[in-house]
């Protein structure tokens, strides 16, 4: 495995102190969990970590993709998050070291730098006050696990599509219209369906003039008939 240069390093040290987890502590404290943090190499396709699988580590990605998937309750898979670089994973099992409630798969090539659960919690008996933003972290997580399933088991897919599609442009820089750079199977994978169900549902609205797809990417045109959709059930 090659040597990560200081770059690396230090970027990797940077957004371990920057998780969400330790946000609220001063220069120094961060500056001390950072220093815990090592790196790995992933190729594409390699599982990070397994559903069931312990939860010892988390991780902050500094280069490439990661998939964050469960088995939805029909069998088929079900993404619950798409990793960019910049983000911290695989924080919640850490903390009580039970085993990891989905799986983690590297997308494309990947580099991230990993913390140890005996670092992790360490810290935080050094540093009560982060278990506030815990708490907090805690809420939003299963909130956002309960409506994805909560929308799975109730809507119909054409209302859990125009949701999802609407959760993911939401805060996308854009000059006229937001695009959404999923692919088809990403979206399926994200409500529950099938490619075919979701580009069926797609070139029905591309003709109504609600979405247009376009070089890999889907522009949201009429964003008010797509909430429409979504509000119908």
């Amino acid at each position: 495995m090659a040597v990560p240069d200081s770059k690396t390093v230090r970027e990797a040290r940077r957004l371990i102190g920057n998780c969400v987890l330790f946000r609220g502590l001063s220069p120094d404290g961060r500056a001390s969990i950072g220093e815990k943090a090592n790196i790995r190499s992933l190729a594409a396709g390699e599982t990070i970590f397994a559903i069931g699988s312990p939860g010892d580590q988390m991780m902050a990605l500094l280069e490439g993709t990661i998939r964050i998937n469960v088995p939805s309750p029909d069998g088929k898979e079900l993404l619950l998050a798409i990793i960019k670089p910049g983000e911290v994973f695989g924080e919640l099992s850490v903390l009580d070291g039970k085993e990891r409630s989905a799986d983690a798969v590297a997308e494309t090539d990947c580099t991230v730098a990993i913390l140890n659960r005996r670092d992790v919690l360490s810290f935080f008996e050094q540093h009560p006050s982060a278990w506030l933003q815990l708490v907090v972290v805690l809420c939003e997580r299963l909130r956002r696990t309960d409506q994805i399933f909560a929308e799975v088991a109730l809507l119909q897919l054409p209302s859990r599509l125009a949701k999802m599609m609407l959760r993911v442009s939401t805060g996308v820089p854009t000059a006229h219209m937001p695009k959404i750079r999923f692919s088809q199977r990403e979206l399926a994978s994200m409500v529950g369906g099938t490619r075919e169900s979701v580009n069926k549902c797609l070139r029905k609205w591309q003709s109504s003039g609600v979405v247009q797809m376009s070089e890999g990417s889907i522009i949201i045109v009429d964003r008010a008939a797509l909430e429409n959709i979504a509000d119908q059930g």
